[in-house]
């Protein structure tokens, strides 16, 4: 089964999770000193936000899957609207391991779809920001964007 995921980049990290505790009548399910998740069932969302300093808003939407065949089914999906699919496997990111889909849709916005194969106890994955750095040309780049660690620059920095 799908469930929608939205991670919103949030200025002030302990108000936004008053703000959506009280809009979801929920306590999250994950609380870090710069991120806090929902898994919420009605509506069936996972709802993340996180703080790092970026610009706060939309961080990425996307689909969580529950199983490897409807990770392959969407993937094709997104191969057939030829949305220049980045793909990462086995990546650790946003306190979880998991294998992913990344595309940038015609308006920018990044979506994420994956499946969860468990936690990790850190934001960040495993590539130091050194090596995100140089392969976004040296942009800044965040944990959790398309394409972390692929080499294409439009790929990871857009």
């Amino acid at each position: 089964m799908k469930r929608f995921h939205v991670h919103v980049a949030v200025p002030d990290l302990e108000k936004s999770i008053r703000f959506y505790s009280t809009v979801f009548g929920a306590e999250p399910s994950v609380v870090k000193p710069d991120y806090a998740k929902w898994m919420l069932e009605d509506p069936r969302v996972n709802f993340a936000i996180s703080q790092r300093g970026g610009d706060a808003g939309v961080n990425h939407l996307g689909f969580q899957v529950d199983d490897a065949r409807e990770l392959d089914d969407i993937h094709g999906r997104l191969q057939r609207a030829d949305a220049g699919v980045v793909e990462e496997k086995g990546v650790s990111c946003c306190y979880a391991k998991s294998d992913k889909y990344w595309v940038t849709d015609p308006a920018g916005i990044a979506w994420e779809t994956f499946r969860s194969l468990g936690t990790v106890p850190f934001y960040k994955g495993s590539v130091g920001t050194e090596e995100k750095s140089a392969a976004c040309g040296g942009a800044t780049v965040a944990c959790c964007a398309p394409g972390e660690n692929a080499t294409d620059k439009a790929a990871c920095c857009s």
